[in-house]
C-alpha cells in the first residue's frame, strides 16, 4: 500500500515568465519576419500553460500521471507541474458535520433521539483520494454508526430501582462519552486518512413513543428521594425530641404514649399540608 508523498513542483513564476517569452515572442516574431516559426512557439507555449496549478492555504492538490500516484501537494503557493498530471483538489480545512437525529435503543433497550456534532479533517490525502470511494460520504456514514453503537454501550438515565447503577449514562456523564465517541469514530475514519478534531453529542432525548412516561418516571423517582430524605429527618427529629424530654425529666411516658407521640410527630413532619394543633387542657390521661 502507497503512503502519502509530499512534493514541491517547480516555481511557477519562472515558467510563466517563459511562457510569455514563448507565446508573445512567437507573435512578435511572426509579426516582424513574417516566418512560421511562432507556430513552433505556439505549440510549447501550450503545454506550459497546462501545468501551472495555485494552491492556497489549508488546501492540497494529488497528482495522478495516467493514473499512477505521483505525490501531494500541501505547500500553498504558485507552482508548476507536468501538464499531464491530473490533479485533484483536496481541501485541508477543518469541517463541521452535524448528523441527522437517529433513533436508537441505549444498553437497557430503551429507545432515544441522538445526534452528534464532528469536527474533522484531513490529514492524509492519499487515504483520502485513493483508500475510500467518496471521503465526505464516509465520515457521515461512519458517524453514524458509531453513534449507534455508542447509544447502545450505554444507558439513557440511571434507574436505581431497577438494579440498573451505572457509572457512566448518556445523560449525566458528558465528558466520557464525548471521550468514548471522539475514540470510536477516530478508529473509523483512521482508513480514509481523516483526523477527528472533536466530536461530542448534539441532541439527546427520549423517543416520542416513551417520552411522557419516562418523565412520570423522572418525576416520580424524585418524589420518592425526597420523601426518603424527609423520612430520615422526620426519625432524627422524633429521636431528638425523645431524648430531649428523657433527658430533662419534662415528662414521662410509658410505650404505649411514646409510640403515640411518635405517630403524631411522624405525621406533623411527613404530612404534605400544614398540622391543625389542638389544645388539650386535660391532663395525660383524658
Amino acid at each position: 500500500m502507497k503512503e502519502e508523498k509530499i512534493i514541491v513542483p517547480a516555481n511557477g513564476y519562472l515558467m510563466l515568465f517563459l511562457f510569455l517569452v514563448l507565446f508573445f515572442g512567437g507573435i512578435a516574431t511572426f509579426a516582424v519576419f513574417q516566418t512560421p516559426w511562432f507556430v513552433f512557439a505556439i505549440i510549447l507555449a501550450i503545454p506550459i500553460a497546462l501545468g501551472f496549478i495555485m494552491v492556497q492555504p489549508n488546501n492540497s492538490r494529488v497528482l495522478l500521471l495516467f493514473g499512477e500516484y505521483k505525490g501531494s501537494v500541501k505547500k500553498n503557493g504558485f507552482y508548476w507541474v507536468n501538464p499531464f498530471y491530473t490533479k485533484k483538489k483536496i481541501s485541508l480545512r477543518a469541517s463541521n458535520f452535524d448528523s441527522e437525529r437517529l433513533k436508537v435503543n441505549d444498553k437497557l433497550g430503551n429507545p432515544v433521539m441522538i445526534s452528534t456534532i464532528l469536527v474533522w479533517r484531513v490529514q492524509d490525502t492519499y487515504k483520502a483520494a485513493f483508500d475510500v470511494d467518496n471521503y465526505e460520504n464516509f465520515v457521515r456514514v461512519q458517524t453514524d454508526a458509531a453513534v449507534r453503537k455508542l447509544a447502545s454501550m450505554y444507558p439513557y438515565d440511571n434507574f436505581a430501582d431497577e438494579g440498573h447503577d451505572e457509572d457512566i449514562t448518556l445523560r449525566s456523564s458528558v465528558n466520557e462519552v464525548s471521550n468514548a465517541l471522539e475514540k470510536e469514530i477516530d478508529e473509523r475514519l483512521s482508513i480514509a486518512g481523516i483526523e477527528v478534531l472533536e466530536a461530542r453529542i448534539g441532541y439527546l432525548a427520549y423517543a416520542q413513543e416513551i417520552a411522557n412516561a419516562m418523565l412520570k418516571r423522572q418525576q416520580a423517582t424524585a418524589i420518592v428521594a425526597a420523601r426518603h430524605k424527609i423520612v430520615e429527618g422526620a426519625v432524627s427529629m422524633v429521636e431528638m425530641a425523645l431524648e430531649e424530654l428523657n433527658k430533662k425529666e419534662i415528662v414521662e411516658l410509658d410505650e404505649e404514649r411514646k409510640a403515640a407521640m411518635v405517630s403524631n410527630l411522624m405525621v406533623v413532619l411527613c404530612g404534605d399540608k400544614d398540622a391543625s394543633p389542638v389544645l388539650n387542657t386535660g391532663t395525660l390521661n383524658h
